[in-house]
């Protein structure tokens, strides 16, 4: 067995379903941000390229803006109703990641919009591990073959 197995297995055997709750809730967060950055892309745009960190021409700048916008918005709902919760977190992961680095975490104090993100970006990886859980779209086709 290898260890994407064992990670897998063990994930499976180790969730508690009070877990289940706060991966719906991820998910809702997430497609409604998707939502929110998509009836106001010119707040995205202006967010990513304030930045400075890479010189993007407009067509790829508009290009990530609906990238971040459809990938909030249909991760959301795979790690919301449990199924391919794993593929829905990696998805996620580089976008919310990316989010923490623009909130500017390295002020002091912390940036108060860099803690929902950080919080997300927790969720994330904790639930790429541990996955779906006994409350989910995954569970219920798994026992219905």
């Amino acid at each position: 067995m290898n260890l994407v197995h064992k990670i897998e297995n063990w994930g499976d055997t180790h969730h508690p379903k009070a877990l289940d709750l706060i991966r719906i809730a991820l998910g809702v967060f997430l497609l409604l941000k998707g939502i929110a950055f998509m009836e106001n892309t010119a707040y995205l745009k202006s967010l990513i390229d304030s930045q400075n960190v890479v010189d993007l021409t407009p067509g790829v700048l508009m290009a990530l803006v609906y990238y971040v916008t459809f990938a909030h918005m249909v991760g959301g709902v795979l790690i919301a109703v449990g199924i391919l919760t794993r593929l829905g977190c990696i998805i996620q992961i580089p976008i919310v990641l990316g989010a923490v680095f623009l909130t500017s975490i390295f002020q002091e104090p912390i940036n108060a919009l860099a803690w929902p993100s950080i919080v997300a970006l927790v969720l994330l990886v904790l639930f790429m591990i541990l996955g779906s859980g006994p409350i989910s779209l995954d569970k219920y086709l798994s026992e219905k073959q």
